[in-house]
């Protein structure tokens, strides 16, 4: 097969994916896998935003911050450790993870599994049609017998301010990927993005100033998450207020200061100001509206990603763009159930026939799991006690301090953190849990299984954790649940 499409005329394909991020990929490998010809349009890097500016260089920043509080947590290993982390080194690091921006290893791939590519600007021209405007400059013109999938993710959502576009502001990409560490940063936004870009560059030796709208931090998770990360940004010298806006953003030149101007008129000024104020829909300029469909919108699609505004059932968006959960993990479980659900349909095939159960998206609404990276770590998964109480659940929230289990005490000399769990007394299973504290990750995939399995309370008791580790905390909190 052709494996590099460049030239002019039209190409059939079973499948025609436009994005080859994790969730294109991933689409991609199944519809290849049902025996479908298939080719991927691709206008960047070939792993889109997860492994170039995302989850992968952000986490190389992040990982050194976590293995040194590790390391100064103990007794014993504390003595060994002089100094702070060596930027240059973490900064080097996290090039290698990023494939210092060149994606022949992943170009490799897609070749491997027996699918095509074509580097280039792919829109929608109709109904199973997509045009592209390749790297070279020709036009070229696919259809799809069976199906196009959007997999084009979601790009960082900039407010209106007077001066920013002129400020040249850092957005995710440029805080995951920058060569050097600036002198001062101002982080605008509390989420996830925030803290995490906050935690990394303090520890790489920046003075970072952490700007939020609202109350608190994470305020998507239970108040004590984002609690716990302003204490800890605030232990590690960087200034964290809330219930701040700002009003506008001045850079007089492309190598001065730049200055953060607030509501009340206060202005602060630093090196680089990050914005991390949302996501918005990459699909402006995908030709959405030859099909019916309103430019740069987000896609509404039913439980196994096809569009529902759009009739014959052909066209699937998979991934952040249907804005169901935006995360990596999320939107490559949507493309292995898209792409089954379209391997079936053109084989003429139900939909409910596989022995893993019915190819339809659930987990994508009823048991996301997250894990933030700051220090302490932050998972979660299902729903807050918050969100559980507003959609009219009865409801018993269960807390335990982690420091009081023995596993925990051993992992850290005087660890601090804090685990809910969300029970639904109606139907006796979990159906939130969220922990804080060091390596609190590893304790998430437990909870998510127990949530999407629906295991009932009493199941659980009968999972014995074993001591002494973290995991003894389900012990505690089932304990507590049965006083």
């Amino acid at each position: 097969m052709n494996h590099s499409l460049q030239s002019p005329g039209t190409t059939t394909y079973d499948v025609i994916v436009i994005g080859a991020g994790p969730v294109g990929e991933n689409l991609a490998d199944r519809t290849r896998a049902a025996g479908l010809t298939t080719v991927v349009v691709e206008s960047e890097l070939i792993g889109g935003e997860c492994s170039y500016w995302a989850c992968m260089p952000s986490k190389a920043l992040l990982r050194p911050v976590a293995a040194l509080a590790g390391a100064r947590g103990v007794a014993g290993s504390r003595e060994a450790v002089s100094g702070g982390l060596d930027a240059a080194a973490v900064l080097a690091r996290r090039d290698d993870f990023a494939s210092h921006w060149k994606d022949d290893g992943q170009a490799s791939w897609l070749e491997s599994v027996g699918v095509d590519l074509v580097r280039g600007q792919g829109r929608l021209d109709g109904p199973r049609q997509v045009r592209v405007r390749t790297t070279e400059g020709t036009d070229l013109l696919l259809t799809a017998r069976h199906a196009v999938a959007v997999c084009t993710g979601s790009r960082a959502l900039l407010p209106d301010l007077p001066g920013l576009a002129q400020a040249r502001p850092w957005t995710s990409r440029e805080a995951t990927s920058a060569p050097a560490v600036p002198g001062r940063l101002v982080v605008v936004g509390g989420g996830v993005v925030g803290v995490e870009m906050a935690t990394a560059w303090q520890a790489l030796g920046a003075q970072v100033t952490l700007l939020v709208r609202g109350p608190g931090l994470l305020p998507r998770m239970e108040p004590f998450a984002g609690e716990s990360v302003a204490a800890s940004l605030t232990e590690a010298g960087a200034v964290v207020r809330t219930g701040i806006d700002v009003a506008a953003v001045r850079r007089e030149t492309p190598s001065s200061p730049v200055t953060v101007v607030l509501a009340g008129g206060e202005e602060i000024e630093a090196d680089e100001v990050l914005f991390a104020t949302g996501r918005a829909p990459r699909t402006d300029g995908l030709g959405l509206e030859t099909v019916g469909l309103t430019d740069g919108s987000w896609l509404e699609v039913d439980d196994t990603c096809r569009v529902t505004a759009v009739d014959g059932g052909w066209l699937y968006a998979v991934g952040d763009v249907n804005h169901r959960a935006l995360l990596t993990h999320q939107g490559k479980y949507q493309a292995r159930i898209a792409g089954a659900a379209i391997g079936d349909h053109a084989a003429g095939r139900p939909l409910d026939t596989s022995p893993w159960g019915p190819h339809a998206a659930t987990a994508d609404v009823a048991a996301v799991p997250q894990v933030v990276f700051t220090e302490p770590e932050i998972a979660s998964v299902g729903l807050t006690a918050q969100e559980a109480e507003r959609a009219g659940r009865r409801v018993r929230v269960i807390d335990h301090d982690l420091g009081q289990v023995a596993g925990a005490s051993l992992y850290q000399d005087g660890y601090r953190g804090q685990a809910r769990i969300v029970i639904d007394l109606d139907r006796g299973h979990l159906i939130g849990a969220t922990f804080a504290g060091p390596g609190v990750s590893e304790l998430l995939q437990s909870a998510t299984m127990a949530i999407a399995g629906e295991i009932p309370v009493g199941r659980l008791w009968h999972a014995v954790p074993a001591y002494p580790t973290i995991s003894e905390i389900w012990l505690r909190l089932l304990e507590t649940y049965r006083q």
